[in-house]
């Protein structure tokens, strides 16, 4: 009965984190730009990863690069835990929009400088000078040719 209890205290610590601005624990991955933690589905603030099933173009090969930015998240956070700092409470898809981090590293810059997303200028300017950088280097997404995830969504 004592674990049980325990449980319950966790999960109401940790769900009121979530009323507090940031919700936090192991994520599971939706996608390169989405992650659920304790049933709330987090959209990462400011960046648009391609989706899961598009494909895009390296050295004259297709790839499918929504599913390599969705891999790269998984690798990258492995099982360990996120703390997500809520930005918008929810999105038209009932989304938290946050900034979220995996100890002190910011997983929206590191999945726009690494190339597995761009900035979504639509919504912020925060990611504009880190994709200026992995699109210099020739990083990632920027290594080949892609459409911008949202006009792609927008033809598909």
């Amino acid at each position: 009965m004592k674990t049980f209890n325990a449980a319950i205290i966790v999960l109401f610590v940790l769900s009121l984190k979530a009323i507090a601005g940031e919700i936090s624990g192991v994520p599971s991955i939706t996608d390169g730009d989405t992650i659920k933690i304790l049933n709330k589905r987090i959209r990462f603030h400011g960046i648009d990863a391609p989706e899961k099933n598009q494909i895009c173009i390296k050295n004259s090969k297709k790839y499918r690069c929504g599913q390599e930015a969705t891999n790269a998240l998984k690798k990258k956070i492995g099982r360990k835990p996120v703390t997500c700092k809520v930005q918008d409470k929810l999105d038209r898809y009932k989304r938290y929009i946050g900034v979220c981090f995996l100890g002190d590293v910011d997983l929206n810059k590191w999945m726009v400088i690494n190339g597995y997303a761009v900035a979504y200028r639509k919504y912020s300017k925060d990611y504009i000078e880190d994709e200026n950088y992995a699109k210099q280097n020739k990083i990632g997404l920027w290594s080949g040719n892609f459409i911008h995830p949202e006009k792609w969504r927008k033809l598909n």
